[in-house]
């Protein structure tokens, strides 16, 4: 095994200890706290979204025009109806501009 490959390597466990350590050290955290102070649930109640903007945004912008015209649709059919049926739509926008439109 070569250096570069040992490297990656050490690098993934690295990042599964910080992230394990960061989940642990949560959960330690808020079982020790009789009350949860009303700035922190605000910012536990902040999480969700920050994580979907984090995955949807850079799709959305760099993942080209097929994909940013079906998370709008699958967004607006979303506000409407089930998640199993913005999903679909979403597929389908996304398959007909690509091999009809482009």
């Amino acid at each position: 095994m070569d250096a570069q490959h040992l490297n990656l390597i050490y690098l993934i466990v690295a990042a599964a200890l910080a992230t394990f350590a960061t989940r642990f050290g949560g959960y330690v955290l808020i079982t020790q706290l009789k009350r949860i102070p009303p700035r922190l649930e605000a910012a536990l109640n902040a999480v969700p979204a920050a994580v979907l903007t984090t995955l949807v945004a850079p799709a959305f912008v760099y993942g080209g025009f097929d994909v940013a015209v079906s998370m709008l649709v699958a967004f607006a059919i979303g506000l409407r109806f089930s998640t199993l049926r913005m999903l679909l739509v979403g597929w389908a926008v996304v398959m007909v501009i690509r091999h009809v439109v482009l």
